[in-house]
């Protein structure tokens, strides 16, 4: 590990010095200062000590691309360099890949680049980007996001698509969650408060019970920051106390500010953008504070004139007010970070040079506008809210419909019933399920249906889908305990096994694999459980044992979007399109345990790139358990 950063800072003590320490590995640490006044040292540093580990905000990478000239390279060797870390502040996009094309001349790795998210509240990390995968960025439809808050994808051609940069997976052991401003949470690539809870998380603020007890959410902790998460990935899109809310729409300072460090004159990194709210019309102002390199006044028109260009560009709108000061203005964290807090608070004290821009043609606009925000989210949340309701009211009408027919009617028949009853349920629900391969379901075979486990509303999902062919669920043996669980699902010809006895899953593999042998075609969840975090965990080997015993193919089958329709933990529903990809059978290559295991790993993999969610399996067991419980 080789690190510049200082030890005033989280990252730097507890990154860069403690966990070094705790793992018992190498670590160089080198003054801030001299990484700041000749770049170049940061890279020989890791040159010379064939660091591995190293990074920082984005802003450090910023730096070696101005500061550093290629003389200062020579000899310069990068390749040991594997996990290069940027966090801490919003990441460029632009930024990553003139690194990349810029050093890649002395070793240093396209994928070696890792955009990661953390706070102190969660002792620096939460989440990462597993070192050598490809980072990720979203192109987003600017103005369906700022006014909705939802994710959506820019068109090939759009101009000026907002571009947000992908985080990583959450941390092992930890979870994250977005919600909304009533504190339910949102489906994937919906905007909102980031949340995350785990054995890392702060109890609380040193002596100041007032800030503890706004940090906390029940079991959560509030990060302060908003974000949306897509497929286990977070993409963080602001501070909420930066958002900026004008003429209806939620403005993030971070592309303006970069935009108009680029301009010639300009300080890079050194420009704040903020909302001051104005008393006479009771919205924000939009306000650009920029340190000049010079003192040279004759320039501030055309600077300004630039600056009001790009506003346009990124925001819709010209600045309200452009500030130019000297250098050393803006206030900054001890991480370099922009603290527009401060800087709204310095502009509005007023120092006496401080003469705002006329927008008085813009007034009328924004009082008509100015309540649109509060209002769209109180309308979003009553939607979210309406159509949970809508949902729930959909249950109650067709839910004693199934219940019945399972417990008096045949297999069959309450299998016709039950898909009915979840086709009905999802079309009044207004949750979209769009089904791939479903050819790959030959009638008259027995097969095993291998499905990824994600939510409460799978086996609704699939009964909608799933024309009666002798399929039967296997459960765990704890349903059987109470009287509604055991009546529904027995109803629908579950089998039940238990889980945690090994003996007895033995014996229920050899069960699974008589049944299909008579015809049978079993429905498994094979990672065994649910859970809320995002990913596919490690599958237990039983049916695939019982699969290779009685010679049957096993059917993959990847749920993607369940998830954030109904998440573990919460019975909140969520609208979210629900996509179902059947995979071609996969045909056992022997009855033995090394045929079951290969046949575990190879369905493993089919769903894995369908379901659109991470590797939760740890390196070196990919496919799952040891093998001795189903």
């Amino acid at each position: 590990f080789v690190s510049w950063l200082p030890l005033y800072h989280d990252m730097g003590l507890i990154g860069g010095c403690f966990a070094t320490m705790f793992l018992g590995f190498p670590v160089v640490l080198m003054s801030p200062l001299a990484f700041l006044s000749r770049p170049s040292a940061w890279l020989r540093a890791i040159h010379r000590h064939r660091g591995t580990i190293s990074g920082g905000p984005n802003f450090s990478y910023e730096l070696c691309l101005r500061r550093i000239a290629d003389e200062e390279m020579a000899g310069i060797d990068l390749s040991s360099w594997r996990f290069a870390f940027n966090g801490a502040e919003p990441v460029s996009p632009e930024t990553i890949n003139a690194f990349v094309e810029r050093f890649a001349r002395w070793g240093f790795r396209r994928n070696a680049i890792s955009p990661v998210y953390g706070l102190a509240e969660c002792t620096v990390g939460v989440s990462f980007t597993t070192p050598g995968e490809p980072w990720r960025m979203d192109a987003l439809d600017r103005d369906a996001f700022t006014r909705s808050g939802e994710a959506v994808l820019a068109k090939p051609d759009d101009p000026a698509p907002l571009k947000v940069v992908g985080c990583g997976h959450v941390i092992e052991g930890h979870d994250l969650r977005v919600v909304d401003a009533a504190g339910l949470e949102l489906p994937d690539r919906q905007e909102g408060l980031l949340q995350f809870r785990g054995p890392s998380a702060t109890s609380g603020y040193y002596r100041n019970p007032e800030a503890t007890k706004g940090l906390f959410s029940g079991g959560w902790v509030n990060t302060g920051d908003r974000a949306y998460l897509s497929d286990g990935m977070v993409y963080i899109t602001g501070r909420e106390k930066d958002i900026i809310i004008r003429g209806g729409r939620n403005i993030s300072p971070y592309e303006l500010e970069q935009a108009v460090g680029n301009l010639a004159g300009i300080r890079r990194g050194c420009v704040a953008v903020f909302g001051s709210r104005d008393a006479a019309t009771g919205t924000e102002r939009v306000v650009v504070l920029a340190e000049m390199r010079d003192r040279d006044a004759s320039r501030h028109d055309d600077l300004k004139r630039m600056i009001n260009e790009l506003a346009v560009g990124l925001i819709g709108a010209p600045a309200d007010d452009i500030v130019f000061a000297p250098p050393a203005t803006v206030p900054k964290t001890s991480s370099g970070k922009i603290r527009r807090v401060a800087a709204r608070e310095f502009y509005e004290r007023g120092p006496s040079w401080v003469k705002p821009q006329a927008v008085w043609l813009q007034f009328l606009r924004l009082v008509l506008a100015g309540a649109a925000p509060q209002l769209r989210r109180g309308l979003r949340a009553a939607g979210g809210a309406l159509f949970a309701l809508r949902a729930y009211a959909a249950l109650a009408v067709l839910f004693p419909v199934a219940f019945i027919a399972a417990a008096v009617a045949p297999v069959r028949a309450c299998w016709s019933v039950g898909r009915t009853v979840s086709r009905w349920f999802l079309q009044l629900s207004g949750i979209p399920v769009v089904a791939r391969g479903l050819e790959n379901l030959a009638p008259g075979k027995p097969v095993v249906l291998a499905v990824n486990h994600t939510s409460y509303l799978d086996a609704v999902v699939l009964l909608s889908l799933l024309e009666y062919r002798g399929y039967a669920f296997i459960a765990k043996r704890e349903f059987e305990e109470g009287f509604f669980m055991r009546t529904l699902l027995a109803g629908f010809g579950t089998q039940f096994i238990e889980r945690f006895d090994v003996a007895k899953s033995a014996e229920h593999a050899n069960e699974m694999a008589r049944a299909a042998q008579r015809g049978a075609s079993l429905i498994v969840f094979p990672e065994g459980t649910l859970k809320r975090v995002t990913g596919l965990m490690p599958f237990r080997t039983g049916a695939f044992k019982a699969a290779a015993q009685a010679g049957v193919a096993v059917v993959p089958v990847a749920l993607r979007g369940v998830r954030s329709a109904l998440r573990d933990g919460t019975w909140y529903l969520r609208r979210a399109a629900v996509a179902v990809t059947v995979g071609e059978p996969l045909v056992p290559r022997g009855s033995d345990w090394s045929a079951a295991v290969e046949l575990r790993d190879a369905v493993r993999a089919v769903i894995l790139k369908h379901c659109g969610e991470p590797d939760l399996a740890p390196a070196g067991a990919r496919g799952g358990d040891s093998g001795k419980d189903p």
